[in-house]
C-alpha cells in the first residue's frame, strides 16, 4: 500500500488529485497540506512514503521544501510548466508530472515509486556464515560491527545484549547492502554504527551507548570519507 501525502497551495487541485488517488488501487491519501511550512513541521511524524508535491507555490517552492525531505520520503513533483523538470530530477525524486494530471500519467508515477519502495525495503534480518555456523541475525539487534583483528575479511557484530558474532569473510559494500540504510552507516574504514546506538556526535566522533572497560562509553571516529553517510543517517 502506498500511504501519500499532498502538498499544494490550490485548494481545488488538492481535491482533484485526492479524487484521482482514489481510483487507483492500493494508494491511500493520508494527509494534504495548502501551506508548506505546516507540511515541514508535521510530515515527519506522518505515517507515509510518498510525497506529492507541487512546485510553484508562494513562499517556498516544491523544490525547496523536497529539498528537506528527500532523504526521508519519496517525491513525486506536479507542476504546470516544464522547466522545472531538470532541476527536480536533480533532486533525485520519483517522477515529474505535469498539469493538468490525468489519472493514468499519476497511476504510471505511483508504479515507479512502488518498485522503488520494493527496492528500498530490506529485510529484518541477514544470514551469513558466522563462527557459530550459519546464523540469522535480527538487524535491530545489531549495535555496532567493526572488522575483525585477528582476519581483516571477517566482521565482528556486537548485538545490543553483549553477545559477539563474528561474520566470516564479508566485505562492507556487501554488508552495507544487506543492512537497511536508515538504520546503518560505515564510520570510518573499519566500523559501521548502528543509529540507535548513537548516544551524542559531532563532526568528528560518535559517543555510544555501547558500554566498555572502566563504565566508559564506545567512541567511534567519523572519518572524513563517510561524514556525509553519517549525518544523513543522524538527521533522519
Amino acid at each position: 500500500m502506498i500511504k501519500c501525502v499532498i502538498l499544494d497551495d490550490e485548494l481545488l487541485a488538492i481535491s482533484y488529485l485526492k479524487l484521482l488517488c482514489e481510483q487507483i488501487d492500493d494508494v491511500e491519501v493520508v494527509k494534504a497540506f495548502n501551506d508548506p511550512r505546516i507540511f515541514l513541521n508535521e510530515i515527519e511524524k506522518t505515517d507515509c512514503n510518498i510525497c506529492i508535491l507541487d512546485i510553484e507555490m508562494p513562499g517556498m517552492n516544491g523544490l525547496q521544501v523536497a529539498e528537506q525531505i528527500s532523504g526521508s520520503k519519496k517525491i513525486i513533483f506536479t507542476t504546470a510548466y516544464k522547466e522545472y523538470a531538470a532541476e527536480a530530477f536533480d533532486l533525485n525524486v520519483v517522477d515529474y508530472v505535469r498539469k493538468p494530471i490525468k489519472k493514468e500519467r499519476l497511476a504510471q508515477a505511483f508504479e515507479k515509486a512502488a518498485q522503488l519502495l520494493q527496492k528500498s525495503h530490506k529485510k529484518d534480518f541477514i544470514e551469513w556464515n558466522t563462527n557459530i555456523g550459519k546464523t540469522v541475525i535480527f538487524t535491530d539487534q545489531i549495535a555496532y560491527i567493526k572488522t575483525s583483528e585477528i582476519d581483516s575479511r571477517d566482521k565482528e557484530i556486537l548485538l545490543s545484549d553483549g553477545t559477539n558474532i563474528v561474520l566470516k569473510n564479508l566485505n562492507f559494500k556487501n554488508l552495507l547492502e544487506m543492512l537497511p540504510a536508515k538504520d546503518f552507516a560505515q564510520a570510518n574504514k573499519k566500523e559501521i554504527i548502528a543509529r540507535s546506538s548513537v548516544k551524542v556526535f559531532s563532526t568528528n566522533e560518535i559517543i555510544t551507548t555501547i558500554l566498555i572497560e572502566n563504565n566508559n562509553f564506545l567512541k567511534v571516529q567519523i572519518g572524513e570519507t563517510y561524514r556525509k553517510a553519517v549525518s544523513d543517517l543522524l538527521s533522519r
